[in-house]
């Protein structure tokens, strides 16, 4: 593939996906991950996207968050496999934290059908999902509705988390790297993300390969903060080991 095609497809996908890992463009454009960071560079420099430490995000995506539609229609199946890894942390009986995302969605499905557990959670639809079983006891936050997400943010919901104490929290957002941990575009999302975090013994975080390497614009959960992250295969060597040496555990499935 000549370089200038090559760029074409390295550009297309990564404002398709809202981000992508340099493993991830190296295999789509059937290239070594040096020659891939040499277009990135340009395309970087010719200001058609931001580099990341691990690849690449569009360059609206630091201040805009993508839709929750956009979100679903992106690394559907490793969104599986995370959630099913995650979901086998869990343990009939347990008490768990669980986020909004649609990453967490698809947790709640693999959680559905559980006895004795219970789960906290700002998520509508996380909680109407877990609803549709019958062994799972819900408790929502309270707080203010935000409506592109349904989920419950702002101080009440934050004051409401006061008294939780959870086992385990499953968060997820729209970036994970080493140096920064997980972050989000939105100042209120990440306080919330904060408050859910400090309520847990231990927080797990759930990031496709499009998540890890990108810095978003507010950080929500340091690296220190982090005990697990379930990513998958997609995610390069370089990428995890960087999160190994930043003390996280990191889980990796192969959907």
């Amino acid at each position: 593939m000549i370089s200038a095609e090559r760029r074409r497809v390295i550009l297309l996908m990564v404002n398709r996906d809202g981000a992508a890992s340099l493993r991830a463009l190296a295999d789509a454009v059937d290239s070594s991950e040096v020659t891939v960071r040499r277009d990135l560079k340009r395309l970087h420099d010719e200001g058609l996207l931001s580099r990341t430490r691990g690849g690449a995000v569009a360059v609206q995506e630091f201040h805009r968050e993508p839709s929750f539609l956009e979100k679903t229609r992106v690394a559907e199946a490793e969104k599986r496999a995370i959630a099913a890894r995650a979901a086998s942390l869990v343990s009939d009986g347990d008490a768990v934290l669980i986020g909004a995302g649609t990453t967490t969605m698809a947790v709640a499905r693999e959680l559905q059908r559980r006895k004795g557990l219970s789960v906290v959670t700002n998520s509508l639809l996380v909680a109407q999902i877990l609803a549709e079983g019958t062994g799972v006891e819900v408790t929502m936050t309270g707080g203010l509705l935000r409506s592109s997400t349904l989920a419950l943010v702002g101080s009440a919901a934050e004051q409401s988390l006061a008294t939780i104490h959870a086992g385990r929290l499953f968060l997820s957002g729209n970036g994970l790297s080493a140096d920064r941990g997980l972050s989000t575009p939105n100042a209120t999302v990440a306080s919330m993300d904060r408050a859910l975090a400090a309520a847990a013994a231990e927080v797990v975080v759930l990031a496709d390969h499009t998540k890890v390497g990108v810095n978003a614009l507010v950080q929500t959960v340091p690296p220190a903060g982090i005990a697990r992250v379930i990513t998958d295969a997609r995610v390069s060597r370089e990428q995890i080991a960087a999160l190994q040496q930043a003390g996280i555990d990191v889980d990796v499935v192969d959907p």
